[in-house]
This record gives C-alpha cells, structure tokens and sequence, in this order.
C-alpha cells in the first residue's frame, strides 16, 4: 500500500494550494480517506475527510471554509484545494486511509502517506 502527496511548497499569504496524494496498492477496499496536518510543536490535526463510495465530505467546525476536499476514485487521486492561505496554515500535510468511517482520530487510520510541507509567508 502507497499514499504519496505531492503539491506542497513555499507559497505568500493569500494564495491558494492544491494537495494530491496517490493512492495505490489496496487488496481491500478502505472506506474513507482523509487529510491531516501537522505543524512544528503541535499534535497532528484532522483538515478534511471524504467517503470512497458516495463522496460524502467532512470538516472539523475550523477547517470549514477554505479547505475542499475532492477524490478521483478511477485515477486512485485525492485532492485538497487551500484558499486564502494563512501563515497559520503551515505544516506537513498528510494523507491517509482508514477503514472506518471518516473521523478525526488518527488512530483509526491505517495508512499514511509520508507527508508534504505546505510553508506560507506573510
């Protein structure tokens, strides 16, 4: 099994960020993939999460707004749009696989991608 993001960079306040994260290698269908972010000195924090099988997307109350959450499921793709990026956004950004429902705790996720850093200056 594979999860590779890819799309992240150093990038100014303001602009917007489009995350992608391959999926490969599942003999057994997960049930959902999600996106979390960790930034220096700080737990690791669920940005978004989205059903395999009718696309239902999920957002904690403080991602809500700027983060879009989207799946190509015959290209295997995952994707994550970030508008309005702030210095706060800044973080390696991670994709992962679980085979329950979407949730927030990472422990419930199987597999993870090895990470992107996302770097917003102000």
């Amino acid at each position: 099994v594979q999860l590779v993001e890819s799309g992240g960079g150093l990038v100014q306040a303001g602009e917007s960020l489009r995350l992608s994260c391959k999926v490969s290698g599942f003999t057994r269908d997960y049930y959902a993939l999600g996106w979390f972010r960790q930034a220096p000195g700080q737990e690791r924090e669920g940005v978004s999460c989205i059903s395999r099988y009718d696309g239902s997307t999920f957002y904690p109350d403080s991602m809500k707004g700027r983060f879009t959450i989207s799946r190509d499921n015959a290209q295997n793709m995952l994707y994550l749009q970030i508008d309005s990026l702030t210095p706060e956004d800044t973080a390696v950004y991670y994709c992962a696989a679980t085979f329950y429902s979407c949730s927030w705790s990472d422990v419930e996720y199987a597999y993870w991608g090895q990470g992107t850093q996302v770097t917003v200056s102000s």
